[in-house]
């Protein structure tokens, strides 16, 4: 377990600021972007429909399969690919959850593959499990293909998900199974700073948060 005693300044450069919102606008996701860059976040993510960004202050994020994983893994690889065209720095890509539910790993597999040879570095693709949804052995064997894979990230949830976000728990055994080699981003229901700190002692390097002024500040976020 990781005990980073975090400060405002160190954990705003751990956050992806995040806003994916199906309502939102093009100045909504220039706004979100304004306040990355304020805030000192690590990026900005966004849907890919939103790119390119008019004034990229910061890495940008773009999502990929999102929320619900079912698009058919070229689309998904055409998807990953166009965003990094239009700007995009990192790929958050969502994994097939009913395939892993099933058992079904080489569906796993190739999903994550395609996207990956679509985007291959220095492109960073994180993969999200949506860990509330799997059991740990289901979440063990998904880490394990994503690094086998060549991702950068593995991650726990859209937040989106009716199942729930990320748990300490979910971390902890995704840090364990990858180990350094491969980062872990925790997102879903992160709306305080001993949330947050949790996740970071569980072994998170990134975090997805929407709130995150209000996290920064030490108060409650209503965000996803």
């Amino acid at each position: 377990m990781n005990m980073t005693k975090l400060t405002p300044e160190l954990l705003a450069t751990m956050v992806d600021h995040t806003f994916l919102q199906s309502t939102g606008t093009q100045a909504d996701a220039e706004q979100a972007a304004a306040d990355a860059a304020r805030l000192g976040t690590f990026s900005v993510c966004v849907s890919p429909s939103m790119l390119p960004l008019s004034t990229p202050t910061v890495n940008v994020t773009a999502v990929c399969g999102f929320p619900s994983g079912k698009h058919h893994s070229r689309i998904k690889a055409a998807e990953a690919g166009a965003a990094v065209q239009d700007g995009a720095d990192e790929i958050d890509m969502v994994i097939d959850v009913g395939a892993a539910v099933a058992g079904n790993f080489d569906a796993v597999q190739a999903d994550i593959a395609a996207v990956r040879a679509a985007v291959p570095a220095p492109t960073v693709l994180k993969v999200i499990l949506e860990t509330a949804a799997l059991t740990d052995e289901q979440i063990v064997r998904c880490c394990e293909i994503a690094e086998s894979c060549g991702a950068d990230f593995v991650k726990t949830s859209t937040g989106f998900h009716q199942a729930g976000g990320a748990t300490v728990h979910a971390v902890e055994l995704m840090a364990k199974t990858v180990g350094p080699r491969v980062g872990v981003k925790a997102s879903g229901g992160i709306r305080d700073w001993a949330a947050a700190q949790a996740m970071v002692d569980a072994g998170a390097t990134r975090l997805g948060l929407s709130g995150t002024e209000a996290v920064l500040a030490g108060g409650t976020s209503t965000g996803y």
